[in-house]
């Protein structure tokens, strides 16, 4: 019995094993891919780092050359006043200021103011007294130039960034310090144009050796977002220029450029977003390693395709083939081998010649089966018309007979050489060679005991049920031999004190039980109750042949006599069709060795 085929496990299928090693195969690309990447992503940001440094030296430059005027016209004045040639609270210190804003328009301040903080010399003649203000008291502190950024100019009102520079009298002693004032607005713009084109991202701050910022390019009310989250302004402040990529206080991924504009004073930092500085165009979003991915992907599935075109679909209309061919479909298609790899043809071609092989053998095994059949069967046929005419020529014998016991002992013989002709006469009907069915077989035999065991005067009601099996030759024989010997017996003894004697035959397998059942089972009338039915067993050869047949089916038998009724069960395991049909093949190959 064939079973449905296990379904393949997914790693045995030939496409996923060709997958998997595809795989393996590319991988070594993949990772040098990767190496690229990532190489390519380092020098990208190294030449952005590069770029970013020179564009904020470029973006600074017209603020470094404002300040660093303004830091040289403080100085003069600090000279001038430092001489004692002009008095800090005179008309022409006034004037003099008044010069350097006309001079330098990107100047809105020029003044001295004392150490008092009373300021008398400016550039607008507008006194205005300091001495209260801490951000003045912090800037008096100081002996030497700085910077100061004030929000709100007290004079002018607006933003500005402050130039100090202190100013000493011959004796040495601090008089009072020199501030030019420059509003934010004069630092955006320098003689070029805009230092910042509103479409780039890149933010431009000020700041002093201190870490204060003095200007911004984003507005200082937003410069404090634009500083990395874990460096100081103070800590970046130095001589040598830097590049490095910091995330911002708000959290985002900015490259950062210092260059030292003043020394040891004034600094410039370049901010640009990560994702701006280091671009790979509209996909920049997008991570570096998805490129090396993909494209191994890629290369995984254009091999995997090529290969399932020209290997795998034709193996699989080829192995569908053979498939279709082992389970019994005899009708051979021809295979689409088109396109097919040299070494696929070829095997379909063996394929084909292979089934042409296969086809044209069995065709030539049908034919002599038939052949076999058709002699097997005439030799039945035979066989049964030689018993008949055997038990024609007992039944002749036996009316000549004399004696009761001769006839009777003919007619016993009869019986059973009528049996073996019923039983040839099923093997010649039937349409296979190594079975016989049972529904068919013991309707017979018993309807041939009854016209035998039967005359004038004597009726029985008899009654078969068989159910549909098949019976092996080497089983059929001694089962139909057995089943004369109990209708013999039972057509013997069967009797009825009233109404007409009954005989029952079944042939059967019992509910929950092993194994096949024949039961003959019969009415006793009152002269064979008691007698030797049940008693005599071991006595006569009608018992003795019933124990050689039972042996010979490897049976087991039992017999029970009650409330009148006289019952032989006889249970035996059925054999396998299949054994018989091999011992077929041995006896033929026996009978052509011998030939």
């Amino acid at each position: 019995m064939t079973g449905t085929p296990e379904r393949p496990r997914l790693f045995e299928r030939l496409g996923v094993r060709l997958a998997v090693m595809l795989a393996i195969a590319l991988f070594p690309v993949l990772l040098i891919s990767i190496l690229q990447s990532r190489t390519l992503l380092n020098e990208a940001r190294a030449r952005s780092e590069a770029a970013l440094m020179g564009e904020t030296m470029r973006a600074v430059a017209g603020e470094t050359r404002l300040i660093q005027e303004a830091q040289g016209t403080a100085r003069v004045l600090a000279r001038v006043l430092n001489t004692g040639l002009l008095d800090p609270g005179a008309a022409d210190c006034s004037a003099l200021m008044r010069s350097v804003t006309e001079g330098a328009p990107f100047i809105s301040l020029a003044a001295f103011v004392p150490m008092s903080g009373k300021m008398t010399c400016s550039s607008n003649d507008t006194p205005y007294d300091f001495s209260g203000n801490p951000l003045f008291n912090e800037m008096a502190a100081k002996d030497t130039p700085s910077f100061v950024v004030n929000r709100n100019g007290p004079v002018s009102g607006t933003s500005v960034l402050g130039i100090l520079h202190p100013v000493f009298d011959a004796a040495g002693q601090k008089t009072g310090m020199v501030s030019l004032s420059i509003p934010h607005s004069a630092l955006q713009v320098s003689e070029d144009g805009p230092l910042l084109e509103g479409s780039r991202p890149l933010v431009i701050m000020t700041f002093d050796h201190q870490g204060t910022i003095l200007t911004s390019s984003s507005g200082l009310d937003f410069a404090e977002d634009q500083l990395p989250r874990n460096r100081s302004l103070k800590a970046l402040a130095g001589p040598v220029a830097a590049t490095f990529s910091e995330t911002s206080r708000l959290g985002l991924d900015r490259v950062y450029s210092v260059v030292e504009l003043a020394p040891g004073l004034l600094y410039a930092l370049g901010s640009w977003p990560a994702v701006d500085a280091v671009s790979f165009g509209p996909m920049n979003t997008l991570p570096p390693i998805l490129f090396p991915v993909a494209m191994w992907l890629g290369s995984l599935l254009v091999a995997y395709f090529a290969v399932k075109r020209l290997v795998i679909r034709h193996i699989r209309n080829l192995g569908t083939a053979i498939l279709g061919f082992a389970s019994g479909n005899r009708i051979v298609g021809d295979l689409d081998m088109e396109g097919a790899p040299l070494e696929i043809r070829q095997l379909a071609a063996a394929y084909d010649r292979m089934t042409d092989t296969i086809l044209r053998d069995e065709a030539e095994l049908e034919d002599l089966l038939h052949h076999k059949e058709v002699l097997l069967r005439e030799v039945h046929h035979r066989v049964k018309n030689n018993l008949q005419l055997i038990a024609s020529i007992m039944n002749l014998q036996a009316r000549q007979a004399r004696t009761p016991e001769a006839k009777e002992l003919m007619r016993g013989l009869q019986e059973r050489v009528m049996s073996l002709a019923t039983i040839h006469r099923g093997l010649y009907q039937t349409t296979g060679l190594g079975d016989i069915s049972a529904a068919e077989l013991f309707p017979d035999i018993v309807n041939q005991i009854l016209k035998l065991g039967t005359g004038p005067g004597h009726h029985f009601d008899v009654s078969t049920e068989v159910d549909d099996i098949r019976l092996t030759p080497d089983q059929a024989v001694p089962l139909a031999l057995l089943l004369t010997e109990a209708m013999t017996n039972a057509l013997k003894y069967a009797g009825s004190e009233t109404g007409t004697p009954w005989i029952r035959v079944s042939l059967s397998h019992p509910a929950g039980e092993t194994g096949t059942e024949l039961r003959i089972a019969n009415s006793l009338g009152p002269r064979a109750a008691g007698s030797d039915v049940s008693t005599d067993e071991g006595s006569g050869l009608g018992t003795q042949l019933l124990r050689a047949f039972v042996q010979q089916i490897e049976g087991t038998q039992s017999v029970t006599e009650s409330d009148g009724v006289y019952d032989l069960r006889v249970r035996f395991s059925l054999r396998p069709l299949n054994e018989a049909e091999a011992r077929f093949d041995e006896r033929a190959r026996e009978r052509g060795a011998g030939q």
